[in-house]
């Protein structure tokens, strides 16, 4: 699998209740980096931890010592999980065309998202239903079990049905003993057949925070070019089968108006779904994982999230 030096920060839209000693913030006090409030100092609390400004106004106030101590977030460490799409869809278009190769933005979008839940101290997962009568399914895991197993996850087939996305976040659900609320569920997909809204909604209502990577080629899939007059041989993504098609230009253009709106209209369904998106067109790494930090900078600017990111 591909390997990506730098990493972006999982920026939670609520406080986490996972495995201690991670680098998120917790809804659970502790030792950690974020302050949660203050209180008076007891006998066996860390010294370190008394705000001495806040303790010489309330000494000075009340003409005897008093000791005021500032409680903190536990630092958490998060769970991911990579729930991966793998309809015949997903691995168009091959290497040698000028297009989106989606198995390499696959692989570049894993080895991203696990990377940065192993930077977070995290712990990451795989899930998906290229077979749908056995799930593969990987629990969050640390990075030297994961890697473990990496190669063999990138040799899975793109063999799963239409409904892989939905039957995926099922899957979890009966899980989700594995998945605290707060845990990340990625979910790389095209959603060129999106699931019915209510799995968004239902995937949101268990406390996890739920992040579209939706991989589509810029071209073909986010618009249509101007191809009129021209017969062009299109292979079609469930069958494999290839036809040749010769378009209008107004039809190129009903095309590109429908791909362009179709684009749109996911992403605000999305968003409006509690589920804000990632947009991911390129195999470069470094459009990838501007993507990713983009995603971020929304959270933190929209006001989502409850505590610092996580470098």
């Amino acid at each position: 699998m591909a390997q990506i030096a730098l990493t972006f920060p999982l920026i939670p839209r609520r406080r986490l209740v996972g495995v201690a000693f991670g680098a998120a913030h917790s809804v659970r006090r502790g030792l950690g980096s974020d302050v949660a409030g203050t209180r008076p100092y007891r006998p066996g609390d860390d010294v370190g931890a008394i705000d001495w400004a806040a303790s010489a106004r309330l000494s000075s106030a009340r003409d005897r010592d008093e000791f005021i101590v500032r409680d903190r977030f536990a630092d958490e460490a998060p769970r991911v999980v990579a729930l991966c799409d793998r309809r015949p869809g997903m691995r168009l278009y091959g290497h040698g065309f000028p297009w989106l190769n989606k198995a390499d933005a696959i692989a570049l979008t894993l080895d991203l998202i696990s990377s940065s839940a192993f930077r977070a101290r995290g712990l990451f997962g795989y899930l998906d239903v290229a077979d749908a009568a056995e799930p593969y399914w990987v629990p969050p895991t640390s990075e030297p079990q994961w890697r473990n197993v990496e190669e063999d996850v990138a040799g899975r087939p793109f063999t799963a049905g239409p409904s892989s996305v939905e039957e995926g976040l099922e899957f979890l659900r009966h899980a989700r003993i594995t998945l605290p609320p707060g845990s990340f569920v990625f979910v790389v997909s095209d959603l060129l057949a999106p699931p019915p809204g209510e799995a968004w909604f239902s995937a949101v209502e268990h406390g996890w925070d739920v992040v579209p990577v939706v991989i589509q080629d810029p071209t073909w899939e986010q618009s249509f070019p101007d191809v009129s007059g021209v017969a062009i041989p299109i292979r079609e993504a469930e069958t494999g089968r290839i036809v040749t098609i010769r378009l209008t230009r107004a039809q190129a253009r009903e095309l590109r108006d429908e791909h362009e709106r179709r684009t749109e209209d996911l992403l605000d369904s999305l968003a409006a779904a509690g589920a804000e998106p990632v947009l991911v067109s390129s195999c470069n790494p470094e459009a990838v994982l501007a993507a990713f930090l983009g995603w971020a900078d929304r959270r933190v600017h929209l006001g989502h999230a409850l505590g610092v990111g996580v470098a």
